[in-house]
């Protein structure tokens, strides 16, 4: 009988799951449109509103957030000088350079790492454990949404 339970739950599981994950899907596509949205307007209000911050931790939380957005602009033009040497040329890129700006992207990369680990390291100093891992959430994602953005509009190199 028992096992008789089990196979008609897993098969429920396996006729109904795909919808289940599609919908979850859609939830998620709708609220990263709705990111995309909120970062047209103003990105700061919207992770004020999504981090509801007491004064007190307003005041210690903004400068560490204008800080780490300084270093990711910084970041970000270091990538950004890198794309537009690999796929803006209209010559045959050579595999010595290839390899050049490889290492420079690597580099940003990782100065964009460090830049995250020493936010973390502050935030946890400064907010609950729960809303610094928030805001590392709300900024994975952010990063996530501008990635693809950029990889949607490149072309692989040639």
């Amino acid at each position: 009988m028992n096992k008789l339970v089990a196979s008609v739950l897993f098969a429920v599981l396996i006729v109904f799951a795909p919808a289940a994950l599609a919908q979850d899907r859609a939830t998620g596509s709708a609220e990263m449109q709705q990111l995309r949205a909120a970062l047209k307007t103003d990105k700061k209000a919207y992770v004020a509103a999504a981090l509801a911050l007491t004064d007190a931790e307003a005041k210690k939380f903004w400068p560490l957030y204008d800080a780490y957005q300084r270093t990711l602009n910084l970041t970000n033009q270091e990538r950004n000088v890198v794309i537009v040497d690999l796929v803006g040329t209209d010559r045959p890129l050579t595999d010595a350079y290839a390899k050049y700006l490889l290492k420079d992207m690597i580099d940003a990369d990782d100065a964009e790492i460090r830049a995250r680990r020493t936010l973390q390291n502050r935030l946890v100093k400064v907010l609950p454990a729960k809303k610094a891992a928030r805001y590392l959430q709300i900024e994975s994602k952010i990063r996530a949404l501008q990635a693809y953005d950029i990889a949607e509009g490149i072309p692989l190199i040639k």
